[in-house]
């Protein structure tokens, strides 16, 4: 195959590393946002230990995963992994398929956390809508982040799709590194996760064979994501107003950096990830007969459910859920403090939503929404 292909998408390598490393280092911007996660950073000894850094895998295990461990100290209760047993033995790759909470910090944590648990860091598919800068493209890239185009239309779509797949197919089968995917374009926004059939489509695209055995070849595993607050809660309860309010409303690059500043360094709570079971035996049993679209629903909602069954529930999602219909269903899940607390934290997110004509009854159920879905989704699969 040839991989000069993959040149415009793939991660940086070792040999371009030290190139990237210094354009950082000499950055201005890329200075001021380290040292806004971390004002205490001594910038001279930062650049020392930055040139030190001669591979990627370097700079993954010591500035990458020092600076996500820096910001789960700060703003979450915990950070917390369980399933790491239905991991495939032998650090067989696999294409990790999350539900989507957090722009940026949904895939570092979830690497952190493999790493600690000896499976490696994964390639993260991150959209090209959040290279804003372009130190932030070279920073990504030296983190191991391929890029999925979405500023395209049409032909180039579809070519840029089949690139995509490919690349992930090829990093899977031939270079034998694990990726990570979202199970949807963007996050879901009111926590009702759901994956996309075109996300399934997209990687079936880079295979030879039938559906099912080409998303076999990807050794999918679904990871369910559950963070006990959302930072960004408010942002999206103010974007489901904007977008009520003026159908064709669209976020600008400023409202996406301001999400990504706010999830990195807003608190989260207890932070939880859950490693599901892998997805093959699954697909095994589908029949290859069925109607195309139909196949990609259901294996859709195949990796929706192992999601929802492994989800971690906190008080917020059943106070929520409680709240959203005035009743008591709940109530042996949580005390009079739990949801006292919640409801305090909910009022000083409406406080701070600044937009004209503000709905706040409508911004409140939104919110109630991104809390209350889990749980429901949850109990979906348990009933």
């Amino acid at each position: 195959m040839d991989t000069t292909q993959f040149d415009d998408i793939r991660p940086l390598n070792d040999a371009e590393a030290p190139e990237a490393i210094e354009a950082l280092i000499n950055n201005a911007s890329f200075r001021d946002a380290f040292r806004y996660v971390n004002p205490n950073l001594d910038w001279e000894e930062f650049s020392k230990m930055m040139r030190s850094i001669k591979t990627i895998d370097d700079f993954k295990s010591v500035l990458a995963y020092d600076a996500v461990m820096t910001i789960a100290g700060r703003t979450t209760f915990s950070l917390t992994i369980s399933g790491r047993s239905r991991l495939p033995e032998g650090l067989v790759p696999c294409t990790f398929i999350s539900n989507h909470r957090d722009i940026v910090l949904d895939a570092a944590f979830l690497n952190v956390m493999l790493y600690d648990v000896g499976y490696g860091m994964t390639q993260v598919a991150i959209g090209d809508n959040l290279l804003i800068s372009p130190w932030i493209e070279t920073l990504v890239k030296l983190n191991n982040s391929f890029i999925v185009k979405r500023s395209i239309s049409g032909r180039q779509m579809l070519e840029a799709s089949m690139k995509l797949s490919s690349y992930i197919h090829y990093t899977i089968k031939e270079t034998a590194e694990s990726v990570w995917i979202a199970q949807r374009e963007g996050r879901a926004k009111d926590s009702d996760d759901k994956t996309q059939s075109s996300i399934l489509k997209m990687l079936n695209m880079g295979g030879e064979k039938d559906i099912v055995t080409n998303l076999m070849e990807l050794n999918i595993v679904p990871v369910a994501i559950s963070y006990e607050f959302d930072p960004c809660d408010f942002l999206k309860a103010k974007e489901f107003q904007q977008k009520r309010d003026c159908p064709d409303f669209l976020k600008s690059k400023r409202d996406d950096l301001l999400s990504m500043e706010t999830g990195i360094l807003g608190n989260k709570g207890r932070v939880h990830f859950t490693i599901c079971s892998p997805v093959n035996s699954q697909l095994q049993a589908l029949d290859r007969n069925m109607d195309k679209n139909e196949l990609f629903m259901k294996i859709a909602q195949i990796i929706d459910e192992e999601i929802y069954r492994h989800y971690r529930l906190y008080p917020c999602n059943y106070v929520a859920c409680d709240l959203m219909a005035n009743s008591n269903r709940f109530s042996c899940n949580y005390g009079q403090k739990d949801k006292k607390q919640f409801e305090t934290y909910l009022n000083a997110q409406l406080d701070k939503i600044v937009i004209p004509d503000k709905d706040t009854s409508f911004l409140r159920l939104k919110l109630l929404e991104m809390y209350a879905n889990p749980l429901k989704n949850y109990l979906s699969v348990k009933q």
